[in-house]
């Protein structure tokens, strides 16, 4: 066994032959050294960036899965689906433009006048009474006298169509027992050359019907021109 002075000396012997290279031999190394600086000052800043890339990519990509395997799935919300049907669309411009029609059949942009008085009508069929009455009743009738009870709007419907939803009307108030109501024919302001279609034939139709004692043209508040308020025969 060598004694630990001879391996030391042995290794002073080593380290001296390390630290004292032959001339070839240290320019060689130099060359060696100054190598990969002098290549990597050529390549530049992208070549080391590929570089580092590689190296953190050396070992291929993630596996997702494998990386979020312990992570927990959140619970469902403890919430009920909604089961409520969507309310159906309105139409409310539509229904405001016909609100706004109607209103002008009814009052129109000049109104009747609101001035007269019975005896003293401004045109034909604002009044009607039947045979053997007292002109007290239109008086009665045209100032409020009896209750309106009902009312039908023909507004807007052909004149079939308006012939006998009044004659469906009618029957019906009398069958209750109604003894005043109101028929709204409209002014015409919408028909072909603003002329009344219905005006005119709702009045001729009222005073053909035997249960229909009286009419008169309704007030300004009530419709004026485009409406008449109707006195029926008592059961």
């Amino acid at each position: 066994m060598a004694k630990l002075t001879d391996l030391k000396a042995l290794l002073d012997v080593a380290r001296d032959a390390a630290s004292t290279p032959s001339a070839p031999a240290a320019k060689g190394a130099r060359r060696s050294v100054h190598a990969p600086r002098e290549q990597a000052q050529s390549a530049g800043p992208a070549s080391a960036r590929r570089q580092v890339a590689a190296a953190k990519h050396a070992s291929g990509d993630v596996d997702l899965r494998q990386a979020f395997a312990d992570v927990a799935r959140l619970a469902p919300r403890n919430r009920a689906a909604s089961t409520r049907p969507r309310p159906t669309p309105v139409a409310r411009q539509r229904m405001a433009d016909e609100r706004t029609v109607l209103e002008l059949a009814k009052y129109g942009a000049e109104p009747a006048p609101h001035a007269w008085d019975i005896g003293q009508e401004l045109e034909g069929e604002q009044t009607f009474l039947r045979r053997g009455l007292g002109s007290d009743i239109l008086v009665k009738l045209r100032r409020g006298h009896w209750v309106v009870q009902g009312v039908i709007d023909l507004h807007g419907m052909t004149s079939a169509e308006a012939h006998d939803a009044l004659a469906d009307f009618l029957l019906d108030a009398r069958s209750r027992g109604l003894r005043c109501v109101r028929v709204i024919h409209g002014k015409g302001l919408t028909s072909p050359n603003r002329e009344p279609v219905l005006k005119g034939k709702v009045r001729r139709w009222l005073s053909q019907w035997d249960d229909v004692l009286a009419y008169c043209e309704a007030t300004r508040h009530a419709g004026g021109a485009g409406a008449v308020v109707v006195l029926l025969r008592g059961r």
